[in-house]
């Protein structure tokens, strides 16, 4: 059974201040698989959504000329 924890905070900054730093510990792979799970989790819950059907994350990429 997955275990699940709460902070309580004062203020909304405290909060935000306390969220920052639990993600900044993360690593980029750990973030990238709570972005996924939500976004499956979404897709599951609005099946007949316009977007739900998409699987993985979108790619973009911009070609900056440099002089």
């Amino acid at each position: 059974m997955k275990k699940i924890w709460v902070h309580k905070a004062c203020s909304y900054e405290e909060a935000e201040e306390f969220e920052r730093e639990y993600y900044s510990r993360m690593t980029s792979e750990e973030r990238l698989d709570i972005v996924q799970f939500l976004r499956e989790s979404y897709g599951k819950m609005n099946k007949g959504a316009a977007h739900a059907h998409r699987e993985g994350l979108r790619r973009v990429i911009k070609v900056i000329q440099q002089k």
